[in-house]
Formats: C-alpha cells, structure tokens, sequence
C-alpha cells in the first residue's frame, strides 16, 4: 500500500530548516563520525560534494512520557491449547523469507538506518567544525576591500531620515534667543515706560498711543522670528572608513622525490586538499603558496601541484629555501601571517637534513605564525623527522609534527594540527 502525504501548511520553501538545523545539531557525533568515514572514501577532486549520510535507527530514539492507565484493573487472559506454563518459544525466523531490501538481523529484529543527504555547505561546516588557523593575530589595512559606516559628527545636508531633532531643536533654541534678545529687551524698557505714563497721562494721550503702536510693533517682529529655520537643521552624518582585515600566506611543500610512491603522494595530495579546502572557505583574504621539490624545488599553480607525475633525487632543504626567498620577496612578515605545511616520507640526506633544521630554526620560524610537519610512513622514523624533533620541544606554540601511515591518518591529523586554540 503507496501512502502519501501532502503538506498544506502556510510556509515558506524552506519550512524545514530550522528543525533540520536542530536534528544536524542533536545527532552532530554521529554525523561527524560518517563525515570522516566519508573522506577516506572520496578521490581528491570530488572531496567537497555533498554525502548521503545514514544514522542506526536505534540512536534516533528518544524517551517519550505518556499518561498511565491508573486506578486498579483486572483483565482476563483467553487461554490456549499450545503453550503451557514455562514453554519456551521460538524466536520469528528473518532473513531470505522476506521481501524488503535490507540485512537480515540475527536475532530476528532490528530498525532499518535513518537516511538523509547533506548538502556540501552542511557537510564543510560539519568537516571543518572548531578549526582555525593558530595565532592568527596581525592585523593590517593593506588592500582592504570592505568598509564601514561610522558616526563623525552633524552636517547642514542630508536627507530626512537622517535628521537629528535633539541637534535641530537646540540649534533653533539658540538662534531665536539671540536673534530676538535686542527686541525683548526694547520691548521690556516700553512696556515699564507705559505703565508709569499710565497713571500720568490720559489714555487718549497721543505718547501713550505711540508707545503701544511701537510695542505692537516689536511684539510683530519677534512674532516673525521661525520657530525652526533651514540654517538649523542638523543631519547625523557618517562616513566610511577601512575595515582592518587579516591576511595570510599558506606555503604546501610536497615531496615528490623517487622514495615517494604514488600511495604516498596521494595521502600527501589529500591532506593538502583538506588544506586548501580549509583556508579558502574560513578567511577571505587568504593566499597559497604551492612548492614541489626533488632535488630542486619550484613554485607551480594548484593543478600542476596535484597531478603532475615529475619526481627525482631529493634534497629537502631546497623548498625550504625557495619559501624563505618568495617570502622576502612578496609577503613581508611585517604584513601577512605566514603558514607553512610541509609533507614528506623523510628520506633525505643526512648533512641535508641538518640543513632543514637549521633553515627552519633561523630564518623560517621566526617570521611564520605556524609550521607543520608531516611525515608519510609507516617504519621507523627517517633521518628528517629525527632532526625537526630537535625543534619541537622549543618551538611548541608554533611548530608541530605528525606522522600519517594510512588515509584514515590524514582526517584525525588534520584535526589534531589545526584544532581551535581555547
């Protein structure tokens, strides 16, 4: 039997994203945990679609209150004629007999997966939720692109909406005591003048009807004096003013020397990916610096990063050089936060490796807000690794180092390096 139901309530489209909202939210470890399951699934180029996520029916349960029958009851049971007291009974046989889609359960029961889509918005917030680039705190007003509005003060033009009637209505106070003081003081000195030749003079006197024909006419000047006049008017005025932003430089070193095997690159390439994905999404002004190196080191555009096939010798410390020098030449520390992530398997020579060490400890680290290490390996640790981890223990806040043997290393990892400081 089809059922359907049709939905006549009076709303909007998008009715239920509110309470999608709140169900992403309630069920957020489990969706997480499908969301990472995910990544070690996807090719490269298709790492920020959407996913079809499922949840176990049984965690979807919540516990609901229901009003008690109450009072006292008494119930007949019919009896039966194949059961007696203490039978055991059979559990229901399930599996092939039926006629649904899903796995049979062992013991005969079991609630089908909730089934929901995520769309790629849903499924990033959730892939890059609490991660954030550590210590980015320079601050700058180099090539800002937003702006704000701020209050500086009144103007005499604008429009109506922005006129300020507490302004207005002070300056038109002003104005009309001193543009009136001389006539209220004139107009003081008649009127005392009138009333002592009041009681001298008679009423038909012609001083007396001057007075009052020159008191009138004071009291129609002042009468003519505006109440508010356009010179008073006040409009709030606001400018625009740079809004600081923060900037930041992203250097992906990979080694994609012979000892790196294509299974290596490939984690390499998807833990750069995360990366990539990462920085563009969370900080607008961000720029990435893409370096392979063998035994010499060359700065190339993203595609070419991730699929060009070139490989040869090694030698390490010439993409640590060629970060220094675009440094110097393009992205002043004074100006930008500089980041640095670097992938390799560690086979390198070994006066070579001494030579990354010390490049990183004088001249790289100091001008870098963070620096990541990551080696691709499953044996022992290589010669390179062995010389970084002279530098950890000094350089905790903005140095780190970690080793991924397998795909399903490269989603912890990447959390782990780039967790949101509290």
């Amino acid at each position: 039997m089809t059922v359907r139901i049709i939905d006549r309530r009076f709303d909007s489209k998008h009715k239920s994203s509110v309470n999608r909202g709140r169900f992403i939210d309630r069920f957020k470890g489990q969706i997480r945990k499908a969301v990472a399951d995910a990544i070690n699934k996807r090719g490269i180029r298709d790492i920020d679609n959407g996913e079809k996520i499922g949840i176990p029916g049984k965690d979807i349960g919540e516990p609901q209150f229901e009003h008690g029958k109450g009072g006292v009851w008494e119930t007949v049971r019919p009896g039966n004629d194949r059961f007696s007291s203490k039978d055991q009974v059979d559990r229901p046989k399930g599996g092939a007999s039926g006629s649904g889609k899903g796995q049979a359960s062992q013991d005969g029961e079991g609630l089908d997966e909730f089934m929901f889509t995520l769309t790629k918005e849903e499924f990033l917030d959730i892939f890059f939720d609490e991660l954030a680039l550590p210590n980015l705190v320079k601050q700058h007003l180099a090539h800002v692109e937003q702006y704000r509005r701020v209050r500086a003060g009144y103007t005499q033009s604008g429009v109506p909406t922005n006129i300020n009637l507490a302004r207005t209505m002070r300056g038109a106070a002003g104005r009309r005591i001193a543009v009136g003081g001389p006539y209220a003081a004139q107009l003081r000195a008649l009127l005392t003048e009138l009333d002592e030749l009041k009681n001298k003079l008679a009423d038909d006197d012609p001083e007396l009807e001057r007075l009052r024909r020159e008191i009138a006419r004071l009291r129609a000047k002042m009468d003519k004096v505006p109440f508010v006049d356009t010179f008073d008017l006040r409009y709030n005025n606001r400018i625009r003013v740079p809004q600081p932003s923060t900037q930041a430089v992203m250097f992906c070193l990979l080694d994609v020397s012979g000892s790196m095997d294509e299974g290596r690159k490939n984690i390499a390439k998807r833990f750069f990916m995360l990366l990539y994905l990462f920085l563009t999404r969370n900080y607008e002004r961000i720029e990435v610096v893409f370096i392979r190196h063998h035994t010499v080191a060359s700065e190339v555009d993203e595609d070419e990063f991730f699929t060009s096939r070139e490989s040869g010798g090694t030698v390490v410390s010439s993409a640590l050089e060629l970060m220094r020098k675009i440094i110097v030449d393009r992205y002043p520390s004074s100006q930008w936060n500089i980041y640095g992530a670097q992938a390799s398997d560690g086979d390198n020579w070994d006066n070579d490796s001494a030579r990354c060490r010390e490049l990183l400890e004088q001249l790289l680290l100091p001008i870098t807000q963070y620096f990541a290490y990551i080696e691709i390996t499953d044996g022992p640790a290589q010669n390179l690794w062995d010389e970084y981890a002279k530098l950890e223990a000094a350089h905790t806040d903005h140095f780190a180092m970690r080793r991924i043997a397998t795909a399903a290393d490269i989603y912890p990892v990447f959390r782990d390096l780039f967790k949101r400081k509290v």
